[in-house]
Formats: structure tokens, sequence, C-alpha cells
């Protein structure tokens, strides 16, 4: 069995990132002293920014500083967070209405954050039926999944995300189970600007509102820990 790798070599052409492209479109930053081959291709920025590329915490290195910097080649750490176990799994409920999105609001040395309806998978229980039993407990509305559009691991956790449709009003207060939170609908277009976990999933979601949603779940590593920085990668 041949050893893990334990580092990428980053590299940028004239067109933007080089990866190695799968038949179903999963990219890959090359191994280190990896030779090109015709599976090689180069991705534009805009490309490259919601492209499906593992390692994903490696992927999440390199968009950052190409987006904050400017493109910088060199050998950096393998950084694959799929790889390892996760401590939990959780699922998320993204659910859509009339441009708006249904998040929780909490309010911490008063200023407010937001959270994706969601929480841990019971044993014996799938990520989708999490995701709707969720969603009935913390904001009283009956889901339905649609698809899966987003993987996330964020320190140490695995967060499955699906596009539900519900409708109906969101439950009275004291019948919700959601940690103190309230349930609002926040402008699609301001989730960029709003202090939302998972950051990184946050603008993401309002690309896809209206470019339209990922055929295969995008798969993100998330390390930021500051909700009121600016995430654009």
């Amino acid at each position: 069995m041949s050893e893990e790798p334990v580092a990428v070599d980053v590299r940028f052409d004239r067109t933007g990132l080089v990866v190695a492209r799968d038949p179903d479109g999963t990219c890959h930053l090359p191994r280190h002293g990896q030779a090109p081959d015709s599976s090689w291709c180069s991705l534009p920025p805009g490309e490259a920014l919601h492209a499906r590329i593992r390692p994903a915490g490696t992927a999440e290195r390199v968009l950052r500083d190409w987006v904050t910097g400017g493109p910088a080649g060199g050998t950096v750490p393998w950084d694959d967070p799929a790889a390892v176990a996760p401590v939990r799994v959780r699922a998320g409920a993204v659910v859509l209405r009339e441009d708006r999105m249904l998040l929780i609001g909490f309010e911490e040395d008063g200023q407010p954050y937001y959270e994706i309806p969601g929480g841990g998978v019971e044993d014996g229980e799938s990520a989708p039926a999490a995701a709707v039993r969720e969603l009935r407990e913390e904001t009283g509305l009956r889901g339905e999944v649609v698809r899966e559009v987003a993987r996330v691991w964020k320190d140490g956790r695995r967060e499955h995300y699906f596009l539900l449709t519900a409708d109906g009003d969101t439950g009275a207060p004291e019948e919700l189970d959601n940690q103190g939170g309230t349930p609002v609908w926040i402008p699609v277009d301001r989730l960029p600007a709003t202090a939302l976990w998972p950051r990184r999933l946050a603008w993401r979601i309002a690309h896809w509102h209206t470019a339209g949603w990922p055929e295969r779940p995008a798969e993100l590593a998330d390390s930021i820990h500051d909700l009121a920085a600016d995430c654009t990668w």
C-alpha cells in the first residue's frame, strides 16, 4: 500500500490553478513530484472558487492565498480532513423562500450571529433524516429534502447541508428546541455579509441561488473562526 502524500505542489499557468480533473468533475491538487498527464487542466478564478477540489483543507488554503494575495506557487502541506474520522457528524437544512433563507438568530455580547438550522446526526439516523428532524425541532417547519448541496469539514466535524422545501409558518418560541435562538428569514443576497456559520458556505449559497445548485455536493474545509471576517474563497 502506498503512503499517503504529505505535500501538494501548487501550480499556476496563464489560465489559473493547475489541477487534475476526474471524469465526474472532481479536481485534485497535484501531489508533490507528480508528473503532468492528460487529466491536468487549469481553472480560472471564477471556476476554481466553485469547483470540487481535493484535498479540501489544502484547497481552502490555496484559494484563500490566491484571492487575498494573488497566485503563488510552491509546495504546501497535504491537508485532507475527509481522511480522518469525524468527532461529530452534523446535518443542516437550507430552506429558501421568496429570495430569503431561514436561519437561527442568536446574540452574544450584543452582537447578532446566525446558524443554519441543524444538529448532530443520531445513532442509526441518516443525515437527510437528521436535517428534516432538526428543522422541525428548531423552527417548527416540516421539510422535505431536495438534494445535498455541501459537505463542510470544520474543527473535526463533518457537516452535511441539504436543500429542503418547507411550507407554513415557524413555530412559537416556547415550542422550539434551538438553544434560545430565533428563526429569522434573511435575504439571500445579504448572506455573504451576514455573521453566519459556516462562513465559507454563506456566500456560495447566495451564488447558487442565482447561478444554480451544484450537481454534486460542494466539499469545503472551513477553518474560519471570525464571523466578522470577509470570506470570498
